[in-house]
């Protein structure tokens, strides 16, 4: 008989991951702070993170009524973290490509034409309950 073979140990290593938070019902919080909790809901954020860029890429997003491309949505960025008195962190152009990136896998934004949009321009409830 052969000494023993080396045996193959399969590893149970997921694919891919999830995080779900629940937090309890806002009451009268700023639109930004409540896209926060939803980023952070949903495991775009992790709690203490000050790498939020995410959370005003979405925000321009869901108040934009047309589809942006990159450069728009960088510069509504920009222009929202300044009206906001936020520090210009995480507003270079290949974050903000990646943070869209992140939005689309989660089928929160499609692209339509090298354009960004709220997933078929529909209400937050709607894609949660959908997707």
């Amino acid at each position: 008989m052969a000494k023993d073979k080396k045996q193959k140990i399969s590893r149970d290593i997921p694919l891919a991951e999830i995080t779900l938070r629940k937090y309890e019902k806002p009451s009268k919080m700023p639109k930004r702070e409540l896209i926060r909790k939803i980023c952070l809901s949903i495991g775009l954020l992790q709690p203490g993170d000050s790498r939020d860029s995410v959370v005003d890429v979405f925000y321009v997003l869901l108040e934009s009524k047309y589809p942006l491309d990159s450069e728009e949505i960088k510069e509504e960025v920009i222009k929202f973290r300044k009206k906001e008195r936020l520090p210009l962190h995480g507003v270079a152009a290949s974050n903000i490509r990646r943070q869209i990136r992140r939005l689309r896998e989660l089928f929160l934004v499609e692209k339509m034409k090298n354009k960004y949009r709220i997933n078929e321009q529909e209400s937050l409830e709607t894609i949660f309950q959908e997707k």
